[in-house]
């Protein structure tokens, strides 16, 4: 009996310590990668509603993700040949005061967030701001970083590459590109106003900057290698060349010149969108739910979009909704302008204050504090301006 005992302890001692060991590592894998969890397990739950079949295929948008692919893998490219934190060092010097290179930074995650995403110059830039602005005070940074955020996911607005969830609805409404930027380019210049304003006012020191900065290494030869990559992902982005040419030909690339980008791409971002691809077919197969949700977005897109946004964040709020409206400038306007608002409407601004929460002495406490006032600000007012603009008045 003694020996049955132990033979059942030795065979649950080894159960116990596996158990214990993936609960350590999928405890952090939730935390960094909260979106894709909950994504994964609505798509799972949707499947007990409508079993598995040949159409969930069907439900894939196998076009978006492999231009996105593309994208994200030029975009890791010219980062990882230091094209960005050169940039970044350059405006630094050339700066001369506190005040004016607040803004340079600002507008560089503004103008850079248009071609390279918003997560991409917030991980670019936020840690160069740290360590530019470490003497420069508290208030000054964490006024500097919130806006660089509020920067980036406004400018990113801008371009159907800008962020995921416009690559996505570019394609799934087949938009021109006449209509997509006659919406995107007002939410950009009212974003940019709002910025100008709110730095103005918070009186940044104009003390002199004097940042001699580190020596950055710098590859001519691989920058210009990802900017050709990023300039032809743009031609299947435009309808130019098919995708699948495209997606070809950089893999191909990849694979022949640059191999360690493969491990850069971030990969849970195209599982995250296969995992709301699956939930939308499913959700459009369950009439109850199909019928709730389009009488739900009838004529109140921007605004519903917007506040979907804030609770599930803006790229699976237009995964999500773009399946129950045919309304998509209201849905393109209303997921964007949905980045601002609370610390969750966009994983970009998880980023941003993660990372300045890793700095000596931050306060993030403090920083949430601003970030939320002028968020909610911002939102506000793009909301009660945007309508006027989608029916074509002048502001």
């Amino acid at each position: 009996m003694n020996q049955q005992k132990a033979g059942r302890n030795g065979t649950d001692r080894p159960l116990g310590n596996w158990l214990r060991k993936a609960a350590a590592q999928f405890v952090p894998f939730v935390k960094k990668e909260p979106v894709l969890v909950i994504a994964g397990v609505l798509a799972v739950i949707s499947m007990f509603f409508v079993p598995p079949s040949a159409e969930y295929i069907s439900y894939i948008d196998f076009r978006t993700l492999g231009i996105l692919f593309c994208l994200m893998a030029a975009v890791a490219g010219l980062n990882g040949a230091g094209l960005f934190h050169s940039l970044a060092h350059t405006l630094a010097r050339k700066a001369g005061t506190i005040r004016r290179l607040s803004f340079l930074l600002v507008t560089a995650c503004f103008v850079l967030s248009m071609f390279i995403t918003n997560d991409v110059a917030l991980i670019t830039f936020v840690p160069l701001t740290v360590l530019l602005l470490e003497t420069a005070g508290e208030r000054t940074l964490i006024l500097t970083v919130v806006m660089e955020t509020i920067g980036a996911n406004l400018g990113s607005a801008l371009t159907p590459f800008g962020n995921p969830q416009n690559l996505y609805l570019y394609y799934r409404y087949e938009m021109g590109a006449a209509g997509f930027f006659a919406v995107t380019v007002p939410i950009c210049l009212m974003g940019f106003v709002l910025i100008a304003a709110g730095m103005a006012l918070c009186r940044i020191p104009a003390k002199t900057s004097n940042f001699a900065g580190e020596q950055i290494v710098f590859s001519k030869k691989q920058a210009l290698f990802f900017g050709g990559m990023f300039l032809f992902c743009l031609l299947a982005v435009f309808h130019i060349l098919s995708w699948l040419l495209v997606l070809g030909v950089v893999l191909l690339a990849l694979l022949l010149a640059a191999r360690p980008v493969f491990r850069r791409v971030d990969y849970s971002l195209l599982v995250t969108f296969v995992f709301f691809f699956i939930l939308v077919g499913n959700l459009g197969n369950i009439p109850a739910i199909q019928s709730w949700l389009s009488g739900l977005m009838d004529g109140r897109e921007l605004v519903v979009s917007a506040l979907a946004s804030q609770v599930i964040s803006n790229v699976p709020a237009a995964l999500m909704l773009s399946g129950f409206t045919d309304e998509w400038r209201g849905l393109l306007a209303g997921v964007n302008i949905g980045g601002l608002g609370t610390l969750i409407a966009s994983m970009a601004s998880l980023i941003s204050f993660r990372l300045y929460a890793r700095a000596k002495n931050a306060k993030p406490g403090r920083f949430f504090g601003y970030f939320t006032f002028f968020n909610i600000l911002y939102l506000i007012i793009m909301l009660a301006v945007e309508p006027l603009i989608l029916k074509g008045v002048t502001i």
